[in-house]
């Protein structure tokens, strides 16, 4: 008679509970079902929630999560680029965004770059933003990870508001700048409010770019230290438009009022911006 060892009930109903997340196997422990997704330890932040995210996994930027800003307008701050669709400017590797300025002539313009926005396709009001990224070098680079409102209900620009969670100029290296701008209070008349930061190896490094977005405040942060809160005074919306939704804008501009204050320098072209991954956080109640 032969008999058959049973393993003990509490490893049946381990193995049996944990199939929503894994396998028990000896063949491939670490196998998943075709439907169930595996949480990145690496996503959860305490008293946050993840709501949307880009971890640049793919063979090719997804259409679902970004679209292109194709034009040579010179982005209002007299820029020098055109912004473009093509892989030469802006395509998905090995886990990464990489965002490419070049120095070449194309329609009437001399440079050519790439800005993507999450416009209709990622919109929030309140949570907390995150971008990992490793920024270009050189005079006249001047990239962006920043935010606009979707739907411009106090009106265009400035009214309804600007967030830029980070803004780095290339003839002043490893300083980040942090601002918002609104009627009240925007650069044109040198009023934004704005902070700074001096990081080391911003263009040769990878660092995170975070903003906390509250109904009061605004906090911004580096590598997870906090260098700048803008607050709401509660005098209206010419100086707080940050009450709608907004969406992301992803760019390297070449030249412009700010970027090209000192000139360009032509030697250090194609400059690229490498984006990790783009986090989105909900605040737990």
């Amino acid at each position: 008679m032969k008999f058959i060892i049973l393993p003990p009930l509490s490893l049946i109903l381990m193995c049996f509970f944990a199939f929503t997340t894994t396998r028990c196997s000896d063949e491939n422990p670490s196998a998943l079902p075709d439907s169930i997704v595996a949480i990145d330890s690496a996503l959860v932040i305490p008293g946050w929630t993840l709501v949307w995210n880009d971890e640049f996994n793919g063979t090719s930027i997804d259409v679902k999560k970004w679209h292109y800003e194709v034009n040579g307008d010179g982005g209002g701050n007299n820029e020098k680029q055109y912004y473009t669709d093509r892989v030469e400017n802006s395509y998905v590797d090995t886990g990464t965004l990489i965002i490419v300025a070049r120095e070449e002539s194309y329609f009437g313009q001399k440079y050519t770059s790439a800005r993507i926005r999450s416009k209709y396709l990622g919109d929030w009001t309140y949570g907390r933003f995150e971008i990992r990224a490793m920024l270009p070098w050189g005079v006249g680079t001047w990239p962006a990870i920043w935010m606009l409102p979707t739907d411009k209900e106090y009106g265009d620009w400035p009214s309804s508001g600007e967030i830029d969670i980070m803004e780095h100029v290339g003839y002043d290296p490893n300083v980040i700048h942090g601002s918002t701008h609104s009627k009240k209070y925007y650069f044109v008349n040198g009023t934004q409010k704005s902070g700074t930061v001096r990081i080391q190896h911003a263009s040769y490094t990878f660092h995170t770019y975070a903003i906390e977005w509250y109904a009061d405040s605004i906090n911004f942060f580096v590598d997870g230290s906090k260098y700048f809160t803008s607050r709401n005074e509660r005098s209206g919306w010419e100086a707080w438009p940050f009450d709608k939704r907004f969406h992301f804008i992803l760019n390297i501009a070449v030249g412009g009022n700010w970027g090209g204050l000192k000139g360009i320098d032509n030697t250090i072209f194609p400059q690229k911006m490498v984006i990790d991954y783009v986090r989105v956080y909900k605040k737990k109640p």
